[in-house]
C-alpha cells in the first residue's frame, strides 16, 4: 500500500482502497445552492429592527418630556418657612440657623403655609433622623476601628 495515495492521491492506489472509495462515493458531500423557506425570503421585509428603534426613540422622548415637566414643576414649588418648635423634642437639640422667607415679590401666587403643629412634626422628624444618622455613623466608626485593630494585631503576629 502506498501512503502517498491516501494523503494527496499521488502514487498507485491500493485495490481495497479504490473499492471503499466507490462504495462510499454515494455518501460524498455534494454542494447545492441555499434554499430559503418562503417566510424567510428576501422579498418579504423584516420590520422588527425598525420597530424596536422607533419604540426606543418614543420612550426616550417621553422620558425626556416627563423629566422636563418634573424639573419645571420643582422650580415652581414654593418654599415654606420653618420655625423653631416651642415644645421640647426627644433626642439631641438641633437649631435651624436660617429661616427662609415665605414672601416672594416676583411670584403672584399665594403659597401654602404649614400649620404650627405640622412645622413642629417636621422639625421633630428631622431631629430624629439626624440623631439616627449620627448614631449609625458612630456605630460604623467603632466597628471600623475594631476591625482595623484586629487586622493590625493579626499582621504583627505573622512571621516575616
Amino acid at each position: 500500500m502506498n501512503d502517498d495515495y491516501l494523503w494527496d492521491k499521488s502514487g498507485e492506489p491500493d485495490p481495497q482502497i479504490q473499492q471503499l472509495e466507490e462504495i462510499l462515493g454515494t455518501l460524498r458531500y455534494q454542494p447545492k445552492p441555499l434554499e430559503l423557506p418562503e417566510e424567510l425570503s428576501p422579498a418579504r421585509r423584516n420590520y422588527v429592527p425598525w420597530l424596536a428603534i422607533a419604540a426606543t426613540l418614543v420612550i426616550a422622548l417621553l422620558t425626556g418630556g416627563l423629566w422636563l415637566k418634573i424639573q419645571t414643576q420643582d422650580a415652581s414649588i414654593p418654599s415654606v418657612a420653618i420655625a423653631q418648635p416651642e415644645a421640647p423634642v426627644i433626642g439631641p437639640a438641633l437649631s435651624v440657623s436660617s429661616v427662609s422667607s415665605v414672601s416672594d415679590n416676583s411670584s403672584k401666587r399665594v403659597r401654602p403655609r404649614l400649620t404650627k403643629l405640622d412645622r413642629q412634626e417636621a422639625i421633630a422628624a428631622k431631629q430624629q433622623l439626624m440623631f439616627a444618622l449620627r448614631l449609625a455613623s458612630e456605630k460604623l466608626n467603632a466597628a471600623h476601628r475594631r476591625t482595623q485593630d484586629k487586622r493590625s494585631s493579626y499582621e504583627n503576629t505573622l512571621p516575616n
